[in-house]
């Protein structure tokens, strides 16, 4: 008899199936005793009555792995509206040592540091779970979104020979005996890579080596990374990136759709143009200084709080950031040569996206270096490439972590990471 998931079982109603999970919880009263089975679909209640297989049952701590042989019968107040009958259980392992936590329990109530040190089992809980589908999701309508679009996707290195944003934030190793970096970004390979397909994308791990300890940062996260040639400017990146939002939350809601509920939220809308400040007009709105050189994630909240009071949208673009706070690579506003045509996208007055146009020509690179007093050597390999002729382009670069802990309502971005790597840790 061929194994089914749980949320099959209402289309074998008074038949016979076979399922395998997860003791999720035992409820053992005076004459009928409760199996409820877990599995990667849902969960699956087992009615016991024969007093043989109540003993077995009795016998198996939460978390032990069985396989169950019942009867369908329909029971409105039963998950899914069905329950198992009659049932055989066999335990397909030992009996399982209990977690440090109860995983039967609506919401996890360790600690976070807990849960991060029992990762392996606290992700089995259903609402810990599901933040990682939909993180799923959101890759798989990233990729489809740009695939649609004539993207290409492309895997780069992550051990690099010098450091991607000119900073001193990156993790240093022995590569061979030579000194090497793990990337902080595909920023350059993928800029390479329009002069190859002209559209390109990765999804892949980058490293930061920036000692923050704070709620929205990681020292290892997911960048889904884009990049695209023959651009005007700036602008046409940031529709791109419109577009590709839209396609991403639109899966989420499709795949995902269970995994939502169970966290009791739903994607935003994505507006179909996103407003966009300036960002000395967003140092205005955020009542800052108008010589302020960033925007503070205070200053990030009232520009979101703006947004959503004065366009209804949960998103807003900042564009025009002062160039002495962009990359070497970051092509200048040519009305405004201080500004850059670069931009952040915010979510509900946190930064989500990075992205902008690039300078795309060889001369320029060798003059963006020299005014920052950077030798070009470390960056003859990527620099070299624009004396072959390479097109406008830009790119953006989306935080899978911070999105995820955006459209979750979590509020710390360990709790949307399955083994979280910070300032404080490296295991499980």
């Amino acid at each position: 008899m061929q194994r089914i998931l749980s949320d099959q079982l209402t289309r074998h109603t008074g038949g016979t199936v076979r399922i395998a999970g997860w003791v999720h919880r035992r409820r053992l009263l005076k004459s009928v005793a409760f199996l409820i089975v877990r599995d990667a679909a849902g969960l699956a209640q087992v009615v016991v009555t024969d007093p043989a297989v109540r003993a077995q049952v009795e016998a198996l701590p939460e978390e032990t792995v069985v396989e169950v042989v019942a009867t369908v019968a329909a029971n409105p107040a039963a998950p899914a509206g069905v329950e198992l009958t009659d049932p055989t259980v066999r335990p397909l392992g030992p009996p399982a040592v209990a977690p440090p936590f109860d995983l039967y329990r609506p919401t996890l109530t360790a600690s976070l540091p807990t849960q991060l040190d029992h990762a392996p089992v606290a992700l089995r809980h259903p609402r810990r779970s599901a933040a990682l589908r939909i993180s799923a999701a959101a890759v798989a309508g990233f990729r489809a979104t740009l695939d649609a679009r004539r993207f290409v996707e492309i895997h780069t290195p992550k051990v690099v020979g010098s450091s991607t944003e000119s900073g001193a934030d990156v993790f240093a190793l022995d590569w061979f005996g030579r000194p090497a970096y793990l990337a902080q970004s595909p920023q350059f390979y993928k800029q390479l890579m329009v002069g190859v397909f002209e559209r390109v994308y990765e999804v892949g791990p980058v490293f930061r080596a920036e000692p923050h300890d704070t709620v929205r940062h990681l020292a290892q996260y997911t960048s889904l990374d884009a990049e695209l040639g023959f651009v005007a400017d700036h602008r046409d990146v940031m529709a791109v990136l419109r577009d590709t939002l839209a396609g991403m939350l639109d899966t989420v809601g499709d795949r995902a759709g269970a995994a939502l509920a169970t966290l009791g939220v739903s994607p935003p809308e994505v507006p179909a143009q996103i407003p966009a400040v300036h960002f000395t007009e967003a140092l205005r709105i955020a009542g800052a200084p108008a010589d302020e050189p960033d925007l503070a994630p205070a200053h990030e909240r009232a520009v979101g709080d703006w947004a959503r009071r004065e366009h209804g949208s949960d998103f807003v673009f900042v564009t025009g950031y002062p160039m002495a706070k962009r990359p070497f690579y970051t092509h200048p506003d040519p009305a405004r040569p201080a500004h850059s045509n670069g931009f952040d996208l915010l979510l509900r007055g946190l930064e989500l996206v990075t992205g902008g146009q690039r300078l795309h020509r060889y001369a320029d690179y060798l003059a963006a270096l020299a005014a920052r007093g950077e030798p070009v050597e470390p960056y003859a390999g990527y620099v070299d490439a624009f004396r072959h002729g390479m097109p406008p382009h830009g790119g953006f670069a989306i935080g899978l972590e911070r999105l995820v802990a955006r459209l979750t309502g979590a509020p710390n971005i360990r709790e949307v990471t399955a083994f979280p790597r910070d300032l404080h840790r490296l295991t499980p």
